[in-house]
């Protein structure tokens, strides 16, 4: 039977920012590819946190009522991250999704980013045990 693994349906080609990147930056590529968000790792490639769209929000907010400086992704990153292991089984993982009610989970292995798990790849899981 096949492996109903985290590592089997999660993505691993992920746009990442750093937290020194410029949020209007940070923003564009976003938009750019079609996102709701992004991770933000280090240089060691360690999960430090996650910019997503709601984070995005405060710097519109920001720049239209107080006319201040725009920052970087880490003045609006969210941290810490609730992350998943690539060995966690799909089913524990469905569960997780519908008690917290996210959208994706970043994967971490030794503390470095692998990847990125989102509820469609549940669906594409289980789709691809039933064909089995």
């Amino acid at each position: 039977m096949r492996s109903l693994k985290v590592r089997d349906y999660m993505s691993t080609k992920l746009v990442t920012f750093t937290p020194n990147l410029n949020v209007v930056e940070a923003m564009k590529q976003i938009l750019e590819h079609g996102i709701t968000a992004a991770p933000v790792v280090d240089e060691t490639n360690q999960l430090v946190g996650i910019l997503s769209e709601v984070d995005l929000m405060s710097v519109v907010i920001q720049d239209s009522y107080y006319n201040e400086p725009i920052g970087i992704v880490g003045d609006y990153m969210q941290a810490p991250v609730d992350t998943v292991a690539p060995d966690l089984d799909i089913y524990t993982l469905a569960e997780r999704f519908i008690r917290e009610h996210r959208r994706r989970f970043p994967v971490v292995h030794e503390g470095k980013l692998v990847g990125q798990v989102s509820r469609r790849d549940v669906l594409v899981a289980a789709v691809d045990y039933k064909d089995q």
